[in-house]
């Protein structure tokens, strides 16, 4: 079977209704789901948290998944109802990452094209390349999932560079020195 409707358009009782009968609908999508209840005008600020806990009873692991798969609607429904200071939002989005990394260790994931990391968004409506799947360090790259314990490859090359011309210069040295 089929929803055959927008997430964005149901209301509290079908949203319970899809969620209790997720497996019957072959066009279910749990990220589609959440990121509805967000955008959902229909609903009050209750009915979107008590959609939000009652969805998190079926779907918790799914959800903590979209902190790597799509961090801003993970937020936003962590934050749903929530009156939060910049320290706050701070807080939260620095949990975020330490989970991101712990997440990608966990699972042994080595690569870091993932969700909304692996597609163009560069802001621009009128882009061509808006949504377009992208390899990691193309040009077309625009928000890349990063870690402040990653290695620097480029401090890397640069080291091995420069201890190389030290060992092919170490000859030259010696020779200077005992020339004199």
């Amino acid at each position: 079977m089929k929803i055959g409707k927008k997430f964005n358009q149901l209301t509290k009782s079908e949203y319970i209704h899809y969620i209790n009968q997720y497996k019957k609908y072959t066009d279910f999508n749990t990220l589609g789901m959440y990121r509805s209840i967000c955008e959902n005008e229909k609903l009050t600020l209750d009915d979107r948290i008590e959609i939000r806990d009652y969805a998190h009873m079926t779907f918790k692991k799914t959800f903590n998944f979209y902190q790597l798969k799509d961090p801003k609607t993970y937020f936003d429904l962590t934050i749903l109802g929530m009156e939060l200071t910049i320290a706050d939002e701070q807080k939260i989005w620095s949990d975020i990452r330490t989970n991101q990394q712990k997440i990608l260790s966990e699972k042994k994931i080595k690569h870091r094209s993932i969700g909304v990391y692996s597609k163009h968004d560069c802001g621009y409506e009128e882009c061509p390349y808006n949504g377009v799947m992208i390899k990691k360090e193309s040009r077309l790259t625009e928000d890349i999932l990063w870690f402040h314990s990653d290695k620097n490859e480029y401090t890397a090359k640069e080291k091995a560079l420069r201890i190389k011309k030290q060992r092919k210069d170490i000859h030259k040295i010696i020779r200077d020195e005992l020339d004199f």
